[in-house]
Formats: structure tokens, sequence, C-alpha cells
């Protein structure tokens, strides 16, 4: 009789033995698979986000363009400059102001400084106001000198404007230079755009791409609670949704940030422990970050190991009843 009991505790134990090392080759197996879907899913989501984000930015800059080129064709007088930035703004709400800093005395009526500025103020409609000074000497700004350098168009680097009104904020702009027939300089143009409008432009990216049936065709338990950021060379967030902004310090993500590279990163952000995958937008100096919550992409990683957990136990419980009642 002990010498029964002793074989069905080996039996048991064999049992239980092998039960646990299938459980967890496969719970080994699916972690790996897992962790693969997972760094694919979000990899791919920040490139589409990226690509969607460079078509948004593209469509203003050719708008910008129209309206520069509008300028171009109108440099006679000062009046036919002023008549063809009010009668192109209207054709793109989404920019806060158009401008036109022309080369000092070019127009010698206007003295050194011409530089009219049609932008948006209380109203939909646009106003004109005109900014060039000693005071606001635009010839000795970055934007300004960088245009005349490189003679081609660019973005500018974030920067906050304050002059007392309601169109102080934070912006960015997008500067191109305009040439007479004989090829010299006669303005820099620009288009002004504000963080508001690129936050909102990317909450609607991100919501499109979350709803997507054929993007998250599997949600895997998950919910898809992540949020992007456009993030500057160095690290800082240029966009980012209210209450999430944060600096990025890793100095391997700050070498991919410059050398417009894409990587994955652990980190905490905003207080929660996430997955930050990151890549460059074509064409300009900015990369997009997809924040992903551990606590979010984890969800079938603790389902399927309390799942595996369940059944190894009533694996066990029911070889331990077959060997009682053997």
């Amino acid at each position: 009789m002990k010498k029964d009991m002793n074989k069905k505790w080996y039996v048991l134990i064999a049992a239980s033995v092998v039960i646990l090392v299938v459980v967890g080759v496969s719970y080994w197996a699916f972690r790996a698979a897992m962790r693969a879907e997972t760094n694919v899913r979000y990899a791919g989501l920040q490139s589409v986000i990226a690509v969607q984000l460079n078509k948004t930015i593209r469509g203003m800059e050719m708008s910008a363009t129209n309206v520069f080129n509008e300028v171009e064709k109108h440099m006679d007088s000062p009046e036919s400059v002023v008549q063809a930035l009010e009668e192109e703004s209207n054709l793109n709400p989404d920019v806060r102001g158009y401008f036109a800093a022309f080369e000092p005395n070019f127009f010698p009526s206007k003295g050194q400084w011409f530089e009219p500025y049609i932008h948006h103020s209380d109203s939909s409609d646009f106003e004109i106001s005109m900014v060039g000074s000693a005071r606001h000497d635009y010839t000795q700004s970055g934007w300004y000198k960088h245009a005349k350098d490189i003679k081609t168009s660019f973005w500018s680097e974030p920067y906050y404007y304050y002059d007392g009104t309601n169109i102080s904020g934070h912006y960015c702009t997008f500067v191109k230079p305009v040439y007479t027939a004989d090829g010299k300089l006669a303005c820099v143009c620009g288009a002004d755009i504000t963080f508001e409008w690129l936050t909102k432009a990317l909450q609607r990216i991100d919501d499109a791409c979350r709803n997507d049936q054929q993007v998250n065709k599997f949600h895997l338990m998950r919910d898809f609670t992540f949020f992007s950021m456009v993030v500057d060379h160095d690290g800082s967030c240029i966009v980012h949704p209210e209450g999430k902004k944060t600096v990025f310090k890793d100095p391997e993500m700050l070498k991919n940030l410059e050398q417009q590279q894409s990587g994955m990163i652990e980190m905490e952000v905003d207080g929660e422990p996430s997955l930050v995958f990151y890549g460059p937008i074509d064409g300009i100096n900015w990369s997009v970050a997809v924040v992903a919550p551990i606590s979010d992409v984890s969800k079938p990683f603790r389902c399927m190991r309390w799942t595996l957990l369940f059944l190894s136990i009533i694996g066990i419980v029911a070889v331990g009843f077959i060997c009682k009642r053997m």
C-alpha cells in the first residue's frame, strides 16, 4: 500500500513538473511573440502618424507658397504687395498670419523697413499690420539671415512671440526668400502656424489611427491609450497633449534625434512607465514620438500569465485526482 502511494506521488510530481515546464515554455514563447508584435505595431503606428503629419505640413507649405508666388508677381508697388497678401491669405484660415519682409529701402517711399503682416485677430477675418521698425529690425532676425544664406525655403526653430496682444503665443514659421527678375533678394516671406493648430492636427491623426479598423484589427485587449508628440532635435517637445509635456534626455535617443534616426526607449512620461517609439518627419528637422503606456501595452501579457497559471493549477489538480482514483 505504501509502495503504491509513493508511485502516485512520483506520478503527480512528474506530471506537475511537465505541466509547469510546458506552461513556462508556452508563456516564454507567447511573451517573445507579443514583444515582437508590440514593437512592430507601435513602430508602424509611429511611421503612419509621421507620414500623415508630413502630408499636413506639406499642404500648409503649398498653400503658403501660393501666397508667396502672388507676392512675387506683385512687387511693382507696396500697395500691390499688400493687396496680394490680403487676397491670398483667406485661402488657408489655419495660418495665423503671412508676412513679407522686404530688403531695406526696397520701396523708397516706405523707408528702411517695410514688412506688411496679414494676420488673424479676435475675429476670423484677417487684418493688416506694419511691423517693421527700428524696434523690430527684422533684417537682424535669425530667420531672415538664414533665408539669405541658404536661398531656399525652410521651417524656423519654434519660438514664443509676445507683443501684449492676442496673437502672442508659440509659433513655427515657414520661410521662403523671394527674388527679383534679375536675381536680387527682394524680401523674405513667411507663414506663421501656432502650436495650437499643430496640436489639433496631431490629435486628429492620433484619433484616426486609433479608430482605424485595418490598423487595429486585433486589439488583444488593449485600449490603445497611446498619444503622440512632436519632438525637436534637442529632445524638447514642440507639440504634446495637454499635461503630457516632457523632455527627453536619454543620450542614445538624443543622438538618434539629431541624426534623424528611429528608435524605442522605455521611460516615465508624466509619471507613468511607457514605451516611446520615435522617428523622423521627412523634410523637417523634427521627429514624431508615440507614447504607449506599459499598463495598456502589457494587458495581453497579464491575461496570458494568469490564464496559463490557472490552467496549470487545473492540470495539476486533475492529475492529483486521477492518481487518487488509481
